[in-house]
């Protein structure tokens, strides 16, 4: 499917040697600043960040409807279908170029401004969550992520910036992306070759993340772990039990174990905003034995993750002499881990300093670290490209982390984050565009 000009996957690096609807535009004001201090400096032909809230308050009650509509369809990985037409029939309503069926159902939508500029890409994933992927959920695919938010913003932002257009520069293009919970959407936009058509020169995207609502939480070079996923095959008539003490052995090799409690996720998202913490380096591994197969081979299979990436090397190395320990032991890792997600170091602070100095101190908080648990196939586009990935707080005051945590059943998102997403990507992406 890949053409011979296109780069291959992993370019970056070779990891192995080769609230209500009524008021919610009232509130955001409390959620976002308007302005740092009260001031608008606005260099020639910009789009004052007062414009940017005017049209996004005005938008405010259908985009919080749209996300309701999403949000009660849940599509899986691949099936996005009738959220794509959604998505597909508001951007070519705001005047947008729109190509459906990228890489699937993936839609991407072109916007262009009236004034000379840079070209720049938008992300947003559209599947929902399936059971087996969701804590504490419930037996349905459902949006317990944030897709539909990020779905909604990446529509707001578009709506937004085409209504200002006679004061945009350049390029704008929204890549509206199936398949992220399978790790599958990112690479099959890319394999159909939608960044050789579209051509941009760097790429933001955000996600819903367990900090208040509104506030930003950059994440200047760090991002989210990758995935490995080796597997180990043991023959003879001690398999069983050779499997199971070698089982034991991989996930020794964890320095962080999976939270049990509220407490443990209120923990770790401390930990995450603590430089030089705990959370800076770590392995997390889950192996398990499968049953004999007719000739008594057990297979174990193994998935882990780390940070930084390059620790892929020392633990494949560590799997390897565990495995050793065994006569006959077989071990496969099929090919290179699926890469780390790295958001460059200048472009978060340059976003970090933007936030800051359009909307106040309390905009933004830093990351220092990745969270061990989760990963993002936006990865593959951080390999191609610079840009930011940012986590949008949509805890509600007062709420449980089991509310505003990714994938628990009891995911409960503040409504008024679109909004605040909407205001502050617009202003954003309306920048990098004249830059």
């Amino acid at each position: 499917m890949v053409s011979q000009s296109k780069k291959p996957v992993l370019t970056r690096r070779s990891l192995l040697g080769g609230a209500t609807v009524a008021g919610v535009g009232a509130a955001f004001g409390s959620v976002l600043p308007a302005h740092a201090d009260g001031r608008s400096a606005v260099r020639p032909n910009a789009i004052e960040q007062a414009r940017i809230d005017a049209v996004t308050a005005r938008l405010d009650r259908d985009l919080v409807r749209l996300r309701r509509d999403i949000h009660r369809h849940p599509e899986a990985a691949g099936e996005e279908r009738r959220t794509a037409a959604l998505v597909a029939a508001r951007l070519r309503a705001a005047g947008l170029s729109v190509r459906r069926g990228v890489g699937g159902t993936g839609v991407v939508g072109l916007l262009d401004g009236a004034l000379p500029g840079r070209t720049v890409a938008y992300r947003a994933d559209m599947d929902a969550v399936p059971p087996q992927d969701q804590i504490e959920g419930g037996p349905e695919v459902a949006h317990c992520c944030g897709h539909d938010l990020h779905t909604v913003i990446g529509v707001g932002i578009a709506q937004v910036l085409a209504r200002l257009r006679d004061r945009l520069s350049g390029r704008l293009v929204f890549f509206f992306q199936p398949g992220e919970e399978a790790l599958m959407g990112a690479r099959a936009m890319i394999d159909a070759g939608v960044l050789e058509w579209t051509r941009p020169e760097e790429i933001h995207a955000l996600h819903c993340g367990p900090f208040p609502v509104g506030r930003f939480a950059v994440t200047p070079g760090v991002g989210l772990p990758g995935l490995d996923r080796p597997s180990v095959v043991l023959p003879g008539p001690d398999a069983p039990e050779q499997a199971a003490r070698l089982v034991d052995a991989i996930n020794g090799l964890s320095t962080v174990a999976w939270p049990q409690t509220p407490a443990d996720y209120e923990r770790v998202v401390h930990e995450l905003e603590t430089p030089d913490g705990p959370l800076a380096r770590f392995v997390l591994t889950n192996a398990r034995a499968g049953e004999p197969d007719a000739a008594g081979r057990v297979t174990v299979e193994a998935a882990y993750r780390c940070w930084p990436e390059e620790r892929y090397v020392e633990v494949r190395e560590q799997i390897s002499r565990l495995a050793a320990a065994y006569p006959g032991a077989r071990v496969d890792f099929g090919g290179d881990p699926f890469p780390a997600m790295v958001c460059p170091e200048k472009d978060a602070l340059a976003l970090n300093g933007y936030l800051r100095g359009t909307f106040g101190s309390d905009a933004t908080t830093e990351l220092h670290a990745a969270f061990p648990f989760n990963g993002e196939d936006f990865a593959l586009f951080l390999d191609r490209l610079p840009g930011t990935f940012t986590f949008l707080g949509v805890r509600r005051p007062g709420a449980g982390i089991t509310t505003c945590y990714p994938h628990f059943g009891s995911f409960d998102p503040d409504e008024r984050a679109i909004g605040a997403g909407v205001r502050a990507m617009s202003g954003w992406l309306a920048e990098r565009l004249r830059k």
